[in-house]
């Protein structure tokens, strides 16, 4: 199975973050629309511009310049201080949204990260995702990104780093020759600067000349590095998403439909969908959920959403579904077309510290053995050998 990643860079991370942050708290002025910058101390020359806005930018103010020479450009620049707490808290407002998606996420850094997609897109596309994830980042937590879409890591990370801000692009195989080959040499992920005027000597010059050399010469010139260097430009990478696994406090997914739906059948075959994916990650995870939630976008992009508590904790596809399509026929007013569907699940609590409760009865052991058979299967042959057949899947819910 071809892989499906996603680089995620926040656009001007400090910058935006402490602008978000001086909103929050009552300041009058968005520093993000006039000349401003994230720096060190002014009264030390040797202090350096960490971040700038884009009305700094056009003064010439560059990143990693002295604050010294960013006065020169600009005598009217506002200067504020770095603050890693406040980076610390939207890095990880941004890290939570994400782990809505995918439990393989690498933070590369404190504003960028590596999505392994593969076994989470259900029926969406990558750029489908790509598009809700940049939507959502942009209306619910304030800030823009660029999003690089690819098959994967090197390819992701090079195309988030096309043209910014708040973009999105593809940079799969077939367009490797169009938009990687022709960039400069110094544009290639994990080319030290030192190795560039090496390479210039060599009369390599863009990405698409070192692709095309010979890569017996590379080697013998830079060792295992040269391989690599050639391997980079040819867009190979085989290097997985590093992730650490960590219990998660919300375990959900959404899915934006191609056209809109209107049909409450529809709907509701939809968010079975979403609820096997939900359990079965909840189920990986060996945890179980209190709190059902439900979201719905018309198609004017009104939102609303709709909770409720279960009667016990559960990892059951069949019960989630059923208080999940409750909640569905609850909010749902008829003939409304729906552009996108979400489930989440909250309250979330270890497997073994999970109680008995007076509601359950012993269908539910049955229905751990269905779900437990399900799950050996996708386990062993894909996440979608299963859920291709919905009206059966749904049957054995709702039978069972």
């Amino acid at each position: 199975m071809e892989r499906q990643i996603l680089h995620v860079d926040v656009n001007n991370a400090f910058l935006s973050w402490t602008a978000l942050y001086m909103l929050k708290n009552g300041s009058k002025v968005d520093i993000r629309e006039i000349p401003a910058i994230i720096g060190g101390d002014e009264s030390k020359r040797s202090g350096i511009v960490l971040a700038k806005s884009q009305k700094a930018k056009e003064f010439g103010i560059k990143t990693a310049e002295t604050i010294y020479q960013a006065r020169m450009k600009c005598p009217e620049i506002q200067i504020f201080p770095s603050n890693y707490k406040i980076y610390k808290e939207y890095s990880n407002k941004l890290f939570n949204l994400l782990s809505q998606y995918t439990d393989k996420i690498e933070r590369f850094s404190i504003d960028e990260c590596f999505l392994d997609m593969t076994q989470y897109l259900m029926n969406s596309t990558l750029l489908e995702k790509a598009q809700e994830i940049h939507t959502r980042v942009k209306k619910e937590l304030g800030f823009t990104v660029n999003i690089g879409v690819a098959n994967n890591k090197l390819l992701a990370k090079m195309a988030s780093d096309f043209a910014k801000p708040d973009k999105i692009h593809t940079l799969f195989k077939n367009e490797i020759k169009e938009k990687m080959w022709t960039l400069p040499i110094s544009d290639l992920f994990g080319l030290g600067k030192k190795t560039v005027p090496k390479l210039y000597n060599m009369q390599i010059r863009t990405i698409g000349e070192l692709a095309k050399s010979d890569k017996e010469k590379l080697i013998r010139k830079f060792g295992k590095h040269g391989a690599q260097l050639w391997e980079y430009a040819n867009g190979i990478d085989n290097s997985e998403v590093k992730y650490e696994p960590e219990k998660p406090k919300c375990i959900g997914n959404s899915i934006t439909f191609p056209e809109n739906i209107a049909e409450i059948e529809k709907l509701e075959e939809i968010l079975l969908s979403l609820a096997e994916q939900v359990t079965y990650r909840l189920r990986k995870e060996q945890m179980k959920a209190n709190i059902v939630n439900v979201q719905l976008r018309t198609k004017d992009f009104i939102d609303t959403s709709h909770q409720e508590k279960l009667p016990y904790s559960t990892s059951s596809t069949k019960e989630i579904y059923k208080k999940a399509k409750q909640l569905l026929l609850q909010m749902y007013k008829p003939h409304t077309p729906i552009r996108l569907m979400g489930l989440r699940v909250d309250g979330l609590e270890n497997e073994e510290k999970s109680q008995i409760s007076f509601f359950q009865d012993n269908t539910d052991a049955k229905q751990e053995k269905i779900d437990s058979t399900i799950d050996k299967i996708r386990e062993k042959y894909g996440y979608d050998v299963i859920t291709r057949n919905k009206l059966s899947m749904k049957n054995l819910y709702k039978n069972s």
